[in-house]
């Protein structure tokens, strides 16, 4: 048994406790939060410590499976050239692409992250995956923007994820730009008969919203350069995400990733529509990517479900929610700390279907605690430190 003090505790779920103790069991399951006017009754000493403890932190968005390609690729030159560089390096030594990923779950476990939401086209990561002292949830997810390829897709996805099994694992679609409608047909139908959470990259550049009104723009290059021919495709005379939401399904949780380019019209039709959505926001990979940030301000008092991602190491320097967290706050000097942990930890075990256990320090679950110090009072500063206590 443990029990550690700090300067204040955030348990998420309640206002910040100064002055606050949490104790936690071998296990680093929590048995009490409280403050100094009432510390626990047991004999266990008391850390102390100086900053502010939070919850372990979820990451609804990786790529560990890209882990190999960190510093591959130049910052900057839009997603279509990225896309394409991703592809070229796609052929790597399968040792590497390994080892890489194996060190990616180090690197988040030591910052402080407790849950991923992990993307995967193979199976490469699911033996570290099984031995991970992370939770992980797996989407195996699927591209092919080919009408008839939709059938073939889809039953190479069904045997992926059973490679993954018992590990929690779904099947999703890629982005609108990569997914046929035929084969979104068949992941709905997939989702509408069982569980099987959404994962979905949504307007990253304004390319995907000009190919789905007009057909123009930089996707069509990239369909040429890769020698797809789209002649069946028609513009939709709206943009992508207005485009596909109907044709997702309406039993599943969908967690849209990235959002770049999503404006207020986009949010007021999804909000007509009876779909469990939710937002992730990776803002570092949008800065890496496109060198431009979401308009975070649209999503403010909306009622929505807003979770934070890393990306891949592509597109990243680093795994880090803290990070990702700074970002936002150095970009978007209204956010209050209490926004961003909610993002950062209990709006993404929602999302996962584990927060009975992870996302708030209460007693009872097993959260990971984070200390952060190098607080500018409760705000984030460049000298902001993540120190992994359990």
């Amino acid at each position: 048994m443990k029990s550690f003090k700090a300067d204040y505790v955030f348990p998420v779920y309640a206002d910040p406790i100064k002055n606050g103790i949490v104790t936690v069991d071998d296990t680093g399951k929590v048995i009490s939060v409280t403050d100094d006017t009432n510390p626990p009754t047991s004999d266990t000493p008391i850390e102390h410590l100086s900053g502010i403890i939070v919850p372990g932190f979820i990451n609804t968005h990786c790529h560990t499976e890209l882990s190999h390609m960190k510093d591959k690729i130049a910052a900057g030159g839009g997603l279509i050239d990225f896309i394409k560089d991703i592809l070229s390096f796609r052929t790597a030594d399968q040792a590497e692409v390994i080892a890489a990923a194996e060190a990616a779950d180090q690197q988040m476990y030591d910052n402080g992250i407790v849950a991923v939401g992990d993307i995967s086209n193979t199976i490469l990561t699911a033996p570290l995956k099984a031995k991970s002292k992370l939770y992980y949830h797996t989407f195996i997810e699927i591209l092919g923007f080919l009408p008839n390829k939709a059938d073939e897709l889809f039953k190479k996805a069904l045997l992926i994820a059973d490679e993954f099994k018992p590990q929690p694992t779904s099947i999703t679609a890629h982005a609108p730009y990569s997914v046929s409608k035929e084969l979104f047909k068949l992941i709905k139908k997939h989702s509408d008969a069982g569980p099987n959470l959404l994962s979905i990259h949504n307007q990253e550049c304004e390319d995907e919203n000009k190919f789905y009104r007009y057909k123009l723009g930089g996707f069509i290059d990239l369909y040429k350069h890769l020698g797809i021919d789209i002649g069946y495709f028609r513009p939709q005379a709206r943009n992508s995400l207005q485009s596909t939401i109907p044709l997702l399904t309406n039993r599943q949780k969908i967690l849209l990733v990235h959002n770049t380019c999503t404006n207020l019209k986009d949010i007021y039709f999804i909000k007509r529509f009876d779909r469990k959505i939710n937002w992730c926001f990776c803002p570092n990979a949008n800065l890496y990517i496109e060198k431009r940030l979401p308009k975070i301000d649209l999503f403010l008092n909306q009622g929505l479900n807003v979770t934070l991602g890393t990306d891949s190491l592509a597109s990243n320097d680093k795994l880090c929610i803290l990070s990702e967290m700074r970002t936002l706050q150095q970009n978007f000097p209204s956010l209050s700390m209490d926004t961003l942990l909610e993002w950062g930890t209990i709006n993404g075990a929602k999302f996962l279907g584990i927060d009975n256990d992870k996302g708030t320090i209460e007693a009872g679950k097993t959260p990971g605690l984070n200390l952060l110090t190098g607080m500018g009072g409760f705000k984030l500063t460049p000298d902001t430190k993540i120190k992994k206590l359990i």
